[in-house]
């Protein structure tokens, strides 16, 4: 049963982050087309996604949620909608795509740390060599996919504030991982999702609202239209959903490794799609990152290591 459960998380993060490795390209031939930005497109994921759980919430059985659980709630979709989707977006548009998409890398460490402080989870030797090599796998593919010319249009203390507000992101969807894991079973994935969607839609409809009726939506074509389809229900619908499943039955160090999947499906992409091809380097990258996910995953819980210290106890006494 435990092994079902394991295999359960495990597939559900391999395919959500997959869905969210696709939707970053996807979602660029979005923004080419000039008539949706950032901004619309957030605002658009966000109240998509609220609607579609809120339909499906109409066909499954009602559950009822303390009031005391609405606090948090609220600010579970802070940390892992608002803040971490806001600050990246305008992180984004302060610094660099390739330093926003290395400081990404750190996420996995920042969960192993908060894991380790809030819930005992212990920092083992596997665990850490498991970030590292999957962080060097990243960031091989990152830097290898990046123009060799540095991006001149982000210069001084404002591309460092960016660098910052990405961090933020990924600081703040670690905590969200870790300071929740328990609280996500107490509901259904659909129930806690439509809840955090809503309270992410009324903190982010004041910044976004001007801008997003002001979009010229005739505009859109055949193609930008089916990207932001793909956007809101398989870059977010869905991933939301099975992110909840593998918080339920994954460590939290274990289910942030499984960010580095992101990079690795865009590289797939893109040589698929004819705008890069693999090499030797890149092949390297996509091992040391499947390598660093079974480190992390095979290193031993703290219910694992108390079990081990209990059979020693036993094997002394007799």
């Amino acid at each position: 049963m435990l092994k079902l459960q394991s295999l359960k998380g495990h597939g559900s993060m391999l395919c959500a982050n997959t869905m969210w490795g696709l939707m970053s390209p996807v979602a660029k031939l979005v923004f080419i087309g000039g008539v949706v930005g950032p901004l619309v497109m957030t605002n658009l994921r966000v109240v998509g996604a609220m609607l579609l759980f809120w339909l499906v919430s109409l066909f499954m059985p009602r559950e009822t949620v303390r009031p005391r659980d609405h606090v948090k709630l609220f600010v579970a979709s802070l940390l892992s909608i608002v803040f971490n989707q806001g600050c990246f977006i305008f992180g984004v548009s302060l610094t660099s795509p390739v330093d926003a998409s290395i400081i990404t890398t750190s996420m996995p460490l920042v969960a192993m740390v908060l894991a380790a402080i809030y819930l005992g989870e212990p920092i083992t030797g596997r665990k850490v060599m498991g970030i590292a090599a999957g962080a060097a796998g990243a960031l091989m593919l990152i830097v290898g996919g990046s123009a060799s010319v540095p991006d001149a249009s982000h210069v001084g203390s404002t591309r460092i504030w960016g660098d910052l507000l990405v961090l933020l992101a990924q600081c703040s969807y670690a905590s969200y991982i870790v300071l929740f894991k328990n609280f996500v079973s107490r509901y259904s994935p659909v129930t806690l999702m439509k809840w955090m969607f809503t309270y992410s839609f009324i903190c982010l409809t004041p910044f976004s609202y001007t801008t997003f009726v002001s979009t010229e939506w005739a505009a859109l074509d055949f193609e930008s239209v089916a990207g932001i389809a793909y956007v809101v229900v398989c870059g977010t619908f869905v991933p939301y959903l099975l992110v909840v499943v593998g918080q339920k039955n994954l460590r939290p160090t274990v289910a942030g490794m499984y960010n580095y999947v992101q990079p690795v499906v865009a590289a797939v992409l893109a040589a698929c799609w004819g705008m890069d091809s693999f090499n030797p380097v890149k092949v390297l990258s996509v091992v040391l990152i499947f390598a660093g996910v079974w480190l992390v995953t095979s290193s031993k819980s703290r219910a694992q290591m108390s079990a081990d210290g209990d059979a020693h106890s036993a094997d002394g006494r007799s």
